[in-house]
């Protein structure tokens, strides 16, 4: 049996590496120094149609596939995990979610104007007491007649201070815990709704984070997204794709820790030859290759299940699973191997390093992936 991409996915790699490698490596180190998110990247690739990869042509999308998206997500997580996040989070959930759930009016305000770049979405699914429990979620949303009053506050929203709209879970029937949920869609401007701080991070800081605030902000009924009350399914099949995304996210980052490190290793002298001719550095590289092979093919098999309208919920769990923990144990060693020098904020595999845990946290912890995997095998 043959594992390879077709000639359409082979052309879009090479024109998405192109663009990483021209428009965002460069500028990688500088926006995490900065902690400044580029705009205009995310403006660019609306402008080349590379947002809209997995979305219809009605809506200016390019008809692709999830293989296509994951493949995005690889090249674009190589040149900058930063950078990356929010065109993540702007593409694989917000605008997902638009475009799963929403009707004809909204696709229109949204989707079309975000897959063009023109706008920005940030997705509000996490608050300070509730992630990964989203049956202790305390923001609220009251009908008033052909309006909703909202009230509570998210945490951890990346692009928040930056987005045009976020897709904000609330709850709408107490009674029902999580299966009361619903999504609305919040503009920016809107009476009620600040983004009240800007939140600082260990790793992937060129990614704009930040904490919402809901005071009474009144929402036309006309912002609710999907059906009440079935926001929690809504929100999960939106992470459950975007997990298969998220591993080929991380897999970007491993591959780009992996191959910096293995040049360094050919170059780098110690004891009269390179370090990359030590038994031990070479099984290290041994099984950092291994785990990236592994994650790749994990990867990719769940966006082809998720193409093919195959059942995928605990693939992406486990390449998401298996890839974001891969991602920590290659930057790890990756330090490692440079020593004193892969410590230092000059280098990039520092970077690296602080990246990727947050690929073991966000769109569902290593647990919850592991929660999920096991009740997929019936326990």
């Amino acid at each position: 049996m043959e594992f390879a991409f077709n000639e359409q996915q082979e052309l879009f790699r090479g024109a998405i590496r192109a663009f990483a490698d021209k428009e965002v490596a460069p500028i990688a180190r500088e926006c995490d120094e900065r902690e400044e998110y580029p705009l205009h990247i995310l403006k660019k690739l609306g402008e080349l149609g590379y947002l809209g990869i997995k979305f219809p042509s009605q809506y200016g999308g390019g008809d692709g596939d999830t293989v296509s998206a994951a493949i995005m997500a690889e090249e674009m997580g190589y040149a900058s995990a930063g950078i990356f996040l929010g065109i993540y989070v702007h593409v694989f959930l917000a605008l997902t979610a638009v475009h799963r759930f929403g009707n004809d009016e909204q696709k229109d305000r949204y989707l079309a104007p975000g897959i063009r770049g023109d706008v920005v979405g940030a997705w509000g699914f996490a608050e300070p007491d509730a992630g990964s429990d989203p049956g202790n979620m305390k923001t609220r949303a009251v009908r008033d007649g052909d309006t909703y009053i909202l009230n509570g506050t998210k945490m951890f929203i990346t692009n928040g201070n930056i987005a045009d709209f976020v897709v904000v879970t609330a709850v709408t029937d107490p009674a029902q815990g999580m299966r009361g949920l619903s999504l609305l869609i919040v503009d920016k401007g809107t009476p009620g709704f600040t983004a009240s701080r800007a939140l600082r991070k260990l790793g992937v800081r060129a990614s704009d984070t930040a904490e919402l605030v809901f005071q009474d902000c009144r929402l036309p009924a006309s912002q609710l997204l999907g059906r009440e009350n079935t926001g929690f399914n809504d929100a999960m099949r939106t992470l459950t794709e975007g997990r298969i995304v998220s591993a080929a996210f991380a897999l970007g980052l491993g591959r780009a820790a992996f191959d910096r490190t293995l040049a360094y290793a050919k170059q780098r002298v110690a004891f009269g030859q390179p370090i990359g001719k030590f038994q031990g550095i070479q099984w290290m590289f041994a099984d950092m290759a291994l785990g990236l092979e592994a994650a790749k093919l994990l990867t990719y098999q769940a966006a082809w299940r998720a193409d093919q309208g195959l059942p995928y919920i605990m693939e992406a769990s486990m390449a998401k699973l298996y890839a974001t923990e891969l991602a920590t144990r290659i930057a790890n060693d990756a330090v490692q191997i440079h020593g004193g020098i892969g410590f230092m904020m000059e280098s990039d595999v520092q970077r690296f390093y602080r990246d990727c845990k947050l690929m073991e946290i966000g769109e569902g912890t290593s647990q919850i992936q592991r929660n999920t995997i096991a009740h997929q095998l019936g326990l």
